[in-house]
């Protein structure tokens, strides 16, 4: 009797074991579930954040004397580059485009005289510059340049004239030339600086641990891309320039050639 008792329990037992587990892996438990699988990926991104402390932002706030002073002279030197590649080229462009008005057949060379001409060029250009030089020097001259022969004086001041033009045209070069040789240099100072420092650092722990390297090193490294980066710019910029002036002083030396034997051949003019 006990025995057939026991028997009849079991499907009891199982139908209470069934609802107990279906209760566990029911709405309630797999929403819960949910949550916390959510909070977890909430959790993750934040955790993965970490804010670099081996960059140039850890040189500005952490870096010493001699690290900040190399990286804020690459920074003038790049900005420098830029400041002069931007001027000159929009000097040269002015020139260049006021070439084609005193170019062979212009009407530049079909005014009634030298004056009438001049005052269609433009008050700032090279040109305008030439032609005034010219103008001045054609005129009678008096005291000690009496005795100077009147083509001569007006070769000599139309020489000095394209000369001048020239050093204009050219100032400022010699800082792109500087940056492009010298910045590779100065970015190297930085890499060296920095490794002294891991070395520096390496010895004051006892150990070559990764914190104590990993710092002075990315620093050094990123002092030698700046270089490079100001570098570049600097030399491709300088030899771009120089082949524009160039072309720009060709036009100015034709300019000068074609007006000191149009003055030649022209009468001396008398002073206004």
């Amino acid at each position: 009797m006990e025995l057939l008792r026991a028997l009849r329990r079991i499907p009891a037992i199982l139908s209470l074991a069934a609802g107990l587990a279906f209760a566990g892996f029911g709405p309630a438990a797999l929403a819960a579930d949910d949550t916390a699988k959510a909070a977890t990926a909430t959790a993750e991104p934040a955790a993965a954040v970490v804010d670099n402390p081996y960059g140039l932002q850890a040189i500005v706030s952490h870096g010493d004397l001699v690290s900040k002073g190399v990286l804020g002279i690459l920074m003038v030197m790049s900005l420098g580059t830029w400041y002069l590649i931007v001027t000159k080229m929009l000097e040269q462009r002015r020139l260049l485009r006021e070439a084609p008005s005193v170019g062979a057949g212009a009407p530049f060379w079909s005014a009634a005289d030298l004056r009438q001409g001049t005052a269609s060029l433009s008050e700032e250009g090279a040109f305008r510059f030439v032609a005034d030089t010219a103008f001045d020097a054609s005129r009678a001259h008096e005291g000690i340049l009496a005795s100077v022969d009147r083509g001569s004086w007006i070769s000599t001041a139309v020489d000095e004239a394209g000369e001048e033009v020239e050093h204009r045209l050219q100032q400022g070069l010699a800082f792109l030339a500087t940056v492009g040789s010298t910045s590779p240099f100065i970015g190297l100072f930085g890499t060296v600086w920095g490794i002294l420092n891991a070395l520096t650092a390496i010895g004051v722990a006892g150990q070559a641990s990764i914190d104590k390297v990993a710092g002075p090193v990315g620093e050094a490294l990123i002092m030698t891309a700046i270089g490079l980066a100001v570098a570049v710019p600097a030399v491709l910029g300088y030899n771009w320039l120089v082949g524009r002036n160039t072309s720009a002083l060709h036009q100015v030396h034709t300019f000068g050639a074609r007006l000191r034997t149009a003055l030649l051949a022209a009468p001396a003019p008398t002073r206004a």
